[in-house]
């Protein structure tokens, strides 16, 4: 059987690593008017799977990023 020690050493990590996504993802949806993708990732605790998911896959890009993106593409 595990100690206390032993889950809080593992624990402690999931938080700070939980907290530190979702924050940046919630920072981003909150930015980009995403309503949904807000309250998904305020609600549901996936130990940062789903932030990263959101902010690798569905964050909308600004044109700035996106002309960049095709100026890449073109070249």
């Amino acid at each position: 059987m595990p100690t206390d020690t032993s889950i809080l050493i593992w624990l402690i990590p999931l938080i700070i690593w939980e907290a530190a996504w979702k924050g940046i993802a919630l920072w981003k949806t909150g930015r980009n008017n995403q309503l949904a993708w807000f309250l998904f990732i305020l609600i549901l605790n996936t130990a940062g799977i789903l932030p990263i998911v959101y902010l690798l896959f569905f964050q909308k890009q600004n044109e700035e990023e996106l002309i960049i993106i095709e100026e890449e593409v073109e070249n």
